[in-house]
């Protein structure tokens, strides 16, 4: 049988934060509407940085970086990732469109399109809204976005952890919006 050494985390050849900084992102900026979790919030960041998300957007009752309890989960991605915070999601929702974003809340509703099915476009910028761990994204929020995007479920449960979502989302855009520069 082969044997199968785990690497050592410098063999892994990972980029500094100032590279990360520098380097070029997938086109993808993510909205937390009031996620209560700080847990999530961290597990997001590192999400995010493993895929080199452009930013984080933290709105309502969000907790931002610095923050004892978002690194446990981070890990140091809430010093890579570049974030801001809104007071309403609305607002920045609402900037990001004004900015030519494309913005899609994670929310099951009617005439949503499943994951599966989603057609990006590599010259736009997109924003994803992912919502409160009970509640969701706010509704308001949603009237606004340009569509909703439903990961396809087929268990008992009818959602998933904010953070599991958050990785599936970035992971299918990070997956077409890279093939399609490498093209």
């Amino acid at each position: 049988m082969k044997r199968r050494r785990k690497l050592k985390v410098e063999e892994l050849n990972r980029i500094d934060i100032q590279e990360f900084k520098q380097a070029e992102k997938i086109g993808l900026t993510l909205v937390l509407d009031n996620v209560r979790s700080l847990n999530n919030i961290g597990s997001v960041f590192r999400t995010s940085d493993a895929f080199r998300v452009n930013e984080i957007i933290l709105c309502g009752i969000t907790a931002t970086p610095p923050h004892a309890e978002i690194h446990k989960t981070a890990l140091g991605a809430e010093d890579s990732m570049t974030w801001r915070y809104f007071e309403h999601t609305l607002s920045a929702v609402n900037e990001l469109k004004a900015n030519g974003y494309t913005v899609f809340s994670i929310e099951q509703t009617e005439n949503s399109t499943s994951l599966t099915d989603m057609s990006l476009d590599n010259d736009k910028k997109y924003a994803i809204v992912l919502g409160h761990e009970v509640h969701g994204v706010q509704q308001a929020v949603i009237d606004v976005s340009h569509g909703c995007i439903e990961i396809p479920q087929h268990g008992t449960k009818h959602s998933l952890n904010i953070s599991v979502a958050a990785g599936i989302v970035i992971w299918d855009f990070y997956k077409r919006l890279r093939e399609r520069k490498e093209d």
